[in-house]
């Protein structure tokens, strides 16, 4: 087992000071910023799921600013409505890939600070869910009633990207921040549950026995894993930098989840580099050059 300290969910913290360009494989749109250190023996991957996987959930962000941009603005001593929007973006961008409840614990210290009486995070949380079911059911639904196709609600490549990694004999872990029941129900409706089997991980009413870090722990400990072993999937912080404690090899997905572009989006991208992300990918179109590299040609 790695001998590296494994993070906890912490806010956003930059890890590398300068973020510079890496070099694209060769037609294609995939940078890497440094070279996989363990070539070809990679046994286990950790995927985040939102954004990274499913595009279920896009939009999300404005949501959750929605619902913060109305609780605080009701507080008695709360900043102009710019200056506040501001904000909000800024928290919301450093916790991105922690558990909601976090999220909401954050709203809920925002709210003492401008001198309100917050009530309590499940309670937020519910509300933000809520109003978040309500924009994505017809996504839901969609893909229940056959109207939607998986491939339309996932990362393009997502699919060739899964099979390749299985094709190798890498055993697949997916961790979420998202709660664990919903992720397991979305991940059927997509199609690719089967893909990790009984290791679908996600949010859980005792938060505090739930991280992504946690899942990491537990994969190399059960499997007697070295972290070098590990590659790290995901468009939010969290799951690089844990990855990247671990020892292992992390790729941030900067997707562009609104418009599917297939460009990188320019404030993930900054910002999983600033954790530590060797490889950058706007999506999975080029899965076959993207597993090519990490394994070698094999």
């Amino acid at each position: 087992m790695s001998s590296h300290k494994i993070a906890t969910e912490s806010d956003y913290t930059k890890r590398v000071d300068h973020i510079t360009s890496g070099v694209f494989l060769p037609d294609t749109n995939i940078e890497v910023i440094s070279e996989p250190k363990c070539c070809g023996t990679y046994r286990y991957a950790l995927f985040d799921f939102d954004g990274t996987l499913s595009l279920l959930r896009a939009g999300w962000p404005a949501v959750m600013t929605g619902l913060m941009k109305r609780v605080l603005l009701a507080t008695p001593n709360c900043e102009p409505e710019p200056q506040l929007e501001i904000h909000i973006k800024e928290l919301i961008e450093r916790t991105t890939g922690k558990q909601t409840i976090y999220q909401m614990i954050a709203l809920c210290d925002e709210v003492r600070q401008r001198g309100g009486e917050p009530l309590e995070p499940t309670v937020y949380k519910k509300q933000y869910l809520d109003l978040l079911m309500a924009q994505i059911q017809h996504r839901l639904d969609g893909l229940r009633s056959g109207s939607l196709k998986p491939e339309q609600m996932l990362v393009a490549g997502s699919i060739e990207l899964l099979d390749s990694l299985a094709s190798h004999g890498v055993q697949m872990y997916l961790a979420s921040g998202t709660d664990q029941e919903f992720v397991r129900d979305e991940a059927n409706l997509l199609g690719v549950a089967h893909y990790f089997g009984d290791h679908i991980y996600g949010a859980i009413e005792d938060y505090q026995n739930y991280s992504k870090a946690k899942v990491i722990e537990r994969i190399l400990k059960d499997c007697g894993a070295s972290g070098s072993e590990l590659l790290g999937f995901g468009d939010g912080y969290v799951e690089i930098d844990n990855t990247k404690n671990a020892g292992g090899t992390a790729i941030g997905v900067a997707s562009d989840e609104e418009n599917r572009s297939g460009m990188p989006d320019p404030v993930k991208r900054e910002r999983l580099i600033g954790v530590g992300a060797d490889i950058i990918t706007p999506d999975f179109k080029h899965a076959k050059d993207l597993i090519q590299h990490l394994f070698g040609g094999k």
